[in-house]
């Protein structure tokens, strides 16, 4: 299996900081660039906090956090990738921007680094298809909170090696302790495409009338949910899920069934995009 001891992430959003968290858990040197170098300051004093409170619930020790924060190397450009094993991609979730973006990363890695989207429902195999050598392109999709969650969908586009993939799967369990499933390149993958009922089905019921988000939410938690389709798009940003949304409507010629609701466009044109401006389907002052 290869060696991953040197891990870049590009992208200092919601994303981006759980998947430095997750490596920064296990002393992995991780290396995290943004455009915005004040989000990378934002992204590092976040997993600090988080940190803080595993020290305050006695879940590791000072000392353990001191290491784990040691491991975490903010750069302000893409040259300071040139040593990483892998390099896993969290940005906007827009077509031309990724294939610019690993277009560039090609330019600066050495021939065996593994190269990853994040991407939650873009297609694998048309972000690697602007690559010189897309074989070793996949996507590694965490999901939100990335330290807490431990499902990642590994999935594998037209040109990507089945060894990657399956070196990918093995680093994933062995190392990161997360739970892998190898997912082959369709719209939406495995989760978000059956998470689409789930979000829409909900918005429907509550433009009719017959019941209220909270309602919602609370009916599903007592069923068992850990959160309710509202309270999950504020935490996972109603601008990330309506993107997604509509990556999957689009890919499926616009079937009916898969339209996202107006409402959750509404929310999105009004700024309303959860816990990240502080108000969405609820508020967070």
């Amino acid at each position: 299996m290869k060696t991953i001891k040197h891990v870049g992430v590009i992208g200092a959003g919601t994303m981006g900081r759980g998947i430095v968290e997750v490596m920064a858990r296990q002393e992995i040197d991780v290396y995290l660039y943004d455009q915005d170098r004040s989000a990378v300051e934002r992204a590092f004093v976040h997993i600090q906090n988080q940190l803080d409170k595993q020290v305050y619930r006695t879940k590791i020790s000072e000392q353990q956090k001191m290491k784990m924060l040691a491991s975490i190397h903010p750069v302000d450009q893409l040259h300071a990738f040139h040593t990483c094993d892998l390099i896993i991609e969290a940005i906007m979730e827009e077509m031309s921007v990724k294939q610019q973006l690993f277009k560039a990363l090609e330019k600066v890695v050495s021939t065996s680094c593994i190269l990853a989207t994040n991407t939650s429902s873009l297609s694998v195999t048309e972000i690697a298809s602007v690559m010189q050598n897309p074989k070793r392109m996949l996507a590694l999709h965490f999901f939100n909170p990335a330290p807490k969650m431990p499902l990642v969908e590994v999935v594998v586009g037209v040109h990507t090696d089945q060894n990657v993939a399956e070196e990918m799967k093995t680093w994933l369990k062995q190392t990161l302790l997360k739970e892998p499933v190898m997912v082959r390149d369709a719209p939406g993958f495995i989760v978000n495409r059956v998470a689409r009922p789930f979000h829409t089905e909900a918005y429907r019921m509550v433009a009719s009338g017959e019941t209220s988000k909270t309602q919602v939410d609370n009916i599903l938690q007592d069923a068992g949910f850990k959160m309710g389709p509202f309270q999950l798009q504020d935490l996972i940003g109603i601008d990330i899920n309506y993107a997604a949304s509509m990556s999957v409507y689009e890919s499926f010629n616009h079937e009916p069934r898969l339209r996202p609701h107006p409402n959750q466009q509404k929310m999105l044109q009004s700024g309303l995009l959860g816990r990240k401006t502080k108000k969405g389907h609820y508020h967070y002052e």
